[in-house]
């Protein structure tokens, strides 16, 4: 076994052991496996802040990747030298910052949505629905196991979204009747899984050895399974998992295509309309931080920005002038 495969099994015994999810995982060691390779396969523990700020720097000014994007190697290396290498790095200076600017979000209307919607297929619509009408992330959606949708009270638990939170949102009234089919679905698959002699599906943060017999009960299966098992990268099990979110992401895709949606949106800009809609129905900001599981208000707040009407209200003076919507003009 090499020095970096040893190095890079430590990493992911380090993460496992802190409950990172498995798609944090992915990315860390992505990104350390990148930067061993820009210092020319040299073992991290003969590199120091200097190294790591030319590796930042290449990245923004070579690679011209995203300020988010290169904040996430620098999260990545940081806990590599503080959790794996025991020798925490001091400040690192003279990094070149990755250029960028706020986006708005791309909102769309409830026509659009509604178009959209009704271009995606079974069960791809439904999780569409889900996450425009609850406000849910895609892979808040896909991870959805059956305990956690509550019809008698109208909610869905969100069980350790982004940051590891847990939150309640609302459910959708008009998707109670489709989601107690998916659940008729669901529990087919599950019944077939057994008679195959499998069924146990896949807990996070070692609740198996909590709770043995947790992993082959019901209410513990996805709400939206795969249709074929499969096994699983962390514990080499065989087990029926979620539908890839890539399946989901390329499905979306197609549909805002299909449907003429002339937005460069994507299955996130479902999330983005609930809560602009949200706001333009008079709900508080509080309120729609608390569905959306912000921890700070302001991050939010982006979204009054998409409800000021022309750029923070302005009203164009051309309208004065030409109340019509039709502009007299000389004909050529």
């Amino acid at each position: 076994m090499s020095k970096s495969t040893k190095l890079l099994d430590q990493v992911r015994e380090a993460i496992r052991v802190r409950h990172y999810s498995y798609r944090t995982e992915q990315c860390y060691v992505m990104w350390i496996k990148q930067y061993i390779r820009f210092h020319s396969i040299k073992h991290p523990n003969t590199l120091d802040e200097s190294d790591v700020s030319a590796f930042l720097s290449h990245l923004a000014l070579d690679r011209k990747v995203a300020p988010n994007t290169q904040n996430q190697a620098l999260n990545a290396l940081l806990f590599l030298y503080r959790h794996v290498l025991g020798s925490p790095l001091e400040q690192i200076k003279h990094i070149q910052r990755a250029s960028g600017k706020q986006k708005l979000p791309v909102v769309l209307d409830q026509d659009e949505i509604r178009r959209l919607i009704q271009s995606l297929e079974y069960p791809h619509w439904l999780l569409a629905a889900l996450m425009y009408g609850s406000g849910l992330r895609l892979m808040e959606a896909l991870r959805l196991r059956i305990k956690d949708i509550d019809f008698q009270y109208r909610a869905i638990k969100v069980m350790q979204g982004k940051g590891r939170k847990d939150r309640v949102v609302t459910l959708p009234d008009n998707l109670i009747d489709h989601l107690k089919t998916q659940i008729g679905h669901a529990r087919m698959l599950h019944q077939k899984d057994i008679e195959d002699g499998f069924g146990r599906t896949i807990l996070p943060h070692a609740l198996d050895r909590k709770y043995p017999n947790a992993a082959a009960s019901f209410e513990w299966q996805f709400m939206f399974p795969s249709k074929n098992r499969s096994i699983d990268p962390q514990s080499n099990k065989i087990a029926r998992h979620h539908i890839h979110e890539q399946t989901l992401q390329r499905a979306i895709k197609k549909a805002i295509y299909k449907a003429k949606i002339n937005k460069p949106a994507s299955s996130h800009s479902l999330r983005h309309s609930f809560a602009t809609h949200l706001l333009e129905r008079g709900a508080d900001i509080r309120t729609v931080q608390e569905q959306l599981g912000h921890t700070d208000v302001r991050t939010t707040q982006i979204y009054t920005h998409v409800l000021q009407r022309g750029g923070r209200g302005v009203v164009s003076p051309l309208n004065d002038i030409f109340p019509s919507t039709i502009i007299p003009t000389k004909s050529e």
